[in-house]
């Protein structure tokens, strides 16, 4: 019996999600192909592409996936605490590589810069947080990044944030300008009445400082809302 190269395992020829990513580039594939990569095979007669479909749709999202817990993900059929360890591994490896962009020396050399870097780093670290949480990523003169810091969290449908906590934060990092940050658990990635006043208040303490506001990103699912964008500051 002739056995193609590509053929095993259930596959057509060519169809693999491994051969699929070295013909064509990683970009050709789905995002359930390349987590049958780390999935490797799959079970109860599903392929390992089915297996990351079902752990997206069961998980809502990409995102969705890299925010479960742990045992959840590990107890879907077919994925276990191995399978589990090496996708938490290379979602770490994702996140620690867009923190790496975002915080180099000229990452975020104008506000297209800022938009283009931030926005990816932002939606994977805060769209999937089940409490509101508001982030001040601060910047020196030339708009590259000091620091990120996770000044303040909150409940399901709101935070409270304290102006005078903001101005001292940029204080401490001697920070030039500032980009603020915070999540909408509900997912909708719009600004509240709420969001665009406390922007207003922020803007008017940190320019008593000679700080500059440079944006303000509403993170929902699968969205990142830009106050810059939008014309809102």
């Amino acid at each position: 019996m002739r056995v193609e190269k590509s053929g095993i395992a259930g596959w057509p020829p060519g169809e693999r999600p491994r051969e699929k990513l070295l013909e064509r580039g990683a970009g050709s594939l789905s995002d359930a192909e390349l987590l049958a990569i780390f999935l490797r095979v799959g079970a109860k007669g599903k392929t390992a592409v089915d297996l990351g479909r079902d752990l997206i749709e069961r998980f809502g999202s990409l995102n969705g996936l890299f925010a479960a817990d742990q045992g959840a993900v590990a107890k879907t059929a077919g994925v276990g605490p191995a399978k589990t360890a090496q996708l938490k591994a290379a979602f770490e490896l994702a996140n620690r590589a867009l923190h790496e962009k975002v915080t180099a020396r000229e990452a975020l050399a104008s506000p297209a810069a800022v938009r283009e870097h931030l926005r990816g780093y932002l939606r994977l670290t805060l769209a999937n947080r089940d409490r509101e949480v508001f982030v001040a990523v601060l910047l020196d003169a030339q708009h590259r990044v000091i620091a990120t810091e996770e000044v303040f969290q909150g409940t399901l449908t709101q935070t409270s944030v304290f102006p005078r906590e903001i101005v001292k934060c940029a204080l401490r990092h001697n920070a030039a300008a500032v980009i603020f940050a915070h999540n909408h658990p509900s997912g909708v990635a719009e600004p509240s009445q709420a969001d665009q006043v406390l922007t207003e208040a922020l803007q008017r303490a940190l320019a008593l400082v000679d700080v500059k506001v440079l944006d303000h990103f509403v993170i929902g699912r699968g969205a990142a809302m830009s106050f810059a964008e939008r014309g809102l500051l």
